[in-house]
């Protein structure tokens, strides 16, 4: 004998929910997952497309439908794709606990791989890979922030596992070419190398060349000097931004 489901069950996979307080009530939309940061992107019109169920509900979990009366009172119309729209505009997205987790574990190796490509171990100036990198930022107690990309994180990241870990290691030091009139060769060459690590290769013709690697922060100093002193005739170009002993 079949066993009926009550009328008021919904079963859904794979949702997302919009929550939006309003009037003294809360008002939840089932969405598609995804769909809500495209329809808030412009990439995504059409609401059928973001909408698991086209209705306004009280609580989608327990399929409580939410009264036309309540919905007047609260946004002033009843109309389901207007009040839709409000809350696709104005609510929180709540994010569940397993979802929570696998999008920290994805920023976190997200976060470890840059540090991995942008650094090296001091001593033999190889990269680490990149598990290496996410141990050493769990020993160093890094908590990784849900609202800013990784990018933006790899710089404080480094500084905690250079201060919070045993691991040992800096940024990589970029390799670049910088190119001077012979004619400020004299004056410049020492200041110059001095904002280099090493110094590889230097070439004294009409323009003097140089290859040096560098600490990457000096590498607006060094390019405001070459363009203040030379007057534009200078030139400064990256040929590796991450110098290691693999690519040397």
């Amino acid at each position: 004998m079949p066993i009926n489901q009550p009328s008021n069950q919904i079963k859904l996979t794979n949702v997302s929910i919009v929550r939006l307080k309003k009037g003294g009530k809360r008002f939840e939309i089932a969405c598609y997952k995804n769909k809500v940061q495209e329809w808030r992107s412009g990439v995504e019109s059409n609401l059928d497309d973001v909408l698991q169920i086209s209705n306004v509900f009280t609580n989608v979990s327990k399929g409580e439908v939410a009264k036309s009366d309540d919905l007047q009172k609260a946004f002033k119309t009843s109309s389901v794709d207007d009040v839709v729209k409000e809350i696709l505009k104005k609510g929180e997205l709540q994010v569940g606990e397993k979802e929570r987790e696998h999008d920290l574990a994805s920023l976190r190796k997200e976060i470890a791989t840059l540090v991995a490509e942008k650094c090296v171990d001091p001593a033999t100036q190889h990269p680490y890979p990149v598990g290496m990198i996410e141990k050493a930022m769990a020993e160093a107690g890094v908590s990784v922030k849900v609202g800013k990309n990784a990018k933006s994180q790899v710089s404080e990241t480094l500084r905690l596992i250079q201060s919070g870990s045993k691991l040992p290691i800096q940024r990589a030091r970029m390799r670049v070419r910088v190119a001077v009139p012979a004619e400020h060769g004299e004056g410049l060459d020492e200041r110059i190398k001095s904002t280099a690590e090493q110094v590889e290769r230097v070439e004294k013709a009409e323009m003097w060349e140089y290859v040096m690697l560098i600490d990457p922060p000096q590498f607006k100093a060094l390019s405001d000097l070459v363009q203040k002193e030379c007057q534009g005739r200078g030139r400064l170009e990256t040929l590796t931004f991450a110098a290691t002993a693999d690519n040397s």
